[in-house]
C-alpha cells in the first residue's frame, strides 16, 4: 500500500486554488518541461530525464515498483481541491499516478484519476494502464492508454479523459475515508517493430 496524501496539498488547499496549469509549448527550449507535480506552482524545469529525480527530492513524491501495485488515498473527506500523488516504476519507466477531488460544479466535487507516463508521447502509446476499484462486492476498472507528462494534467483531467467517480460512488468504494486503487501497467502485445519481423 502506498503512503497517503502528498504532504503539498495542504499548502495548495489553503491557498484554496488549483496550480497553474504548465504548457511545454511556451517553454523557451524545447528540451525542457516544466515541474510535473500538479500540487505545486513549482518554476523547475529540465530535461525529462530529470523529472524524477526532481519529484523525488524537491517533493518528497513516493515511488512504488512493480507491474501491478495497489495506492491508498487517505483522508478523502478533504475538501476540494485536493491533489495525491505518487510515481510507480515498472516495465522500465516511470509512471505519476493523479488522483484530484475537484468542484466540476460548485458543491459537487467529484474525483479524478489518471496516470501519466515520465516520457514521450510515443513511449505512452506503447502502454495501457488500468485502475481498480474493489470493494463490498463492487468492482470498476477504467483501461486506457496512458498520456505523456509533456501534455497537461489539467486539461486531461477537464476533458474528463480518465476515471471520474462523484462522491456517492467513491464512497461505495471507500473504506473508513480511504479509497485503495488497484494499478497495473501492461505493455502493448504488438510492437510495430515486432509486426515487421
Amino acid at each position: 500500500y502506498a503512503p497517503t496524501l502528498c504532504a503539498a496539498a495542504q499548502t495548495s488547499m489553503e491557498q484554496g486554488i488549483l496550480p497553474p496549469c504548465h504548457h511545454h509549448e511556451a517553454v523557451h527550449d524545447p528540451q525542457l518541461v516544466p515541474c510535473m507535480c500538479p500540487i505545486f506552482s513549482c518554476p523547475w524545469e529540465g530535461h525529462l530525464e530529470a523529472v524524477v529525480s526532481h519529484l523525488r527530492q524537491a517533493h518528497h513524491i513516493n515511488i512504488l515498483q512493480g507491474a501491478e501495485i495497489v495506492f491508498l488515498a487517505t483522508d478523502m473527506h478533504l475538501p476540494a481541491p485536493t491533489d495525491w500523488i505518487i510515481m510507480h516504476s515498472c516495465l522500465g519507466h516511470q509512471f505519476l499516478l493523479v488522483l484530484r477531488k475537484q468542484e466540476k460544479h460548485e458543491g459537487h466535487p467529484q474525483f479524478f484519476a489518471t496516470m501519466m507516463l515520465i516520457g514521450t508521447p510515443t513511449q505512452a502509446d506503447n502502454f495501457t494502464y488500468r485502475l481498480e476499484l474493489n470493494r463490498n462486492q463492487r468492482r470498476l476498472k477504467w483501461e486506457a492508454t496512458p498520456r505523456s507528462v509533456l501534455e497537461c494534467v489539467d486539461s486531461v483531467i477537464s476533458d474528463g479523459d480518465c476515471l471520474v467517480l462523484n462522491t456517492s460512488l467513491a464512497q461505495l468504494f471507500s473504506d473508513n475515508g480511504s479509497l485503495a486503487i488497484g494499478i497495473a501497467i501492461t505493455t502493448n502485445k504488438v510492437h510495430n517493430s515486432e509486426a515487421e519481423m
